[in-house]
């Protein structure tokens, strides 16, 4: 078989681009004094809305790929890149004329946030994870190393923090 310069950088950088908080990393003890970062909502989240004075437009929905939901009697609404308490005081603006009580509670049921992974693995590509999950982890999502070509000693992780 014959090498190419292609191949023998493939195989040196089995690379797993891990965004977000997509590698993990031990976190700091709790400080009382420090408030916890504020959640921003993004596609893939799963959120809860509900409505205390009008519990027939509860609702629990899938932030959409291009960061919106749909509501009944307002239609679609921009969610992603809100934080939850945000959404809330849009969704009662929204509401007023519909409902009597002017409270309505978005929640945060559950989060994805995706990995890439590329290099000589078997499925490179986007990985969608719902919890912090290590670069090997991430790999084996992605199919696993290939064993003829892939080498887990030479992977990199790249970390995107605040798109950074």
């Amino acid at each position: 078989m014959k090498i190419t310069s292609r191949r023998v950088f493939n195989t040196l950088t089995v690379a797993a681009i891990l965004t977000l908080t997509g590698c993990a990393t031990p976190s700091a003890p709790p400080d009382a004094t420090k408030q916890a970062p504020a959640i921003t909502l993004r596609e893939g989240d799963i959120i809860k809305i509900s409505f205390p004075g009008a519990a027939n437009l509860d609702t629990t929905q899938q932030i959409r790929r291009d960061g919106k939901i749909n509501l009944q009697l307002v239609g679609e609404v921009d969610a992603a890149g809100l934080k939850p308490e945000e959404l809330q005081k849009k969704l009662i603006d929204l509401y007023a004329p519909q409902i009597s009580s002017k409270e309505v509670t978005v929640s945060l049921q559950s989060s994805t946030f995706p990995v890439f992974v590329n290099g000589e693995v078997g499925h490179p590509g986007k990985v969608n994870a719902d919890h912090p999950i290590t670069a090997l982890e991430a790999i084996m999502e992605a199919g696993g190393s290939n064993p003829e070509t892939g080498n887990l000693k030479a992977v990199k992780v790249n970390r995107l923090e605040d798109g950074k």
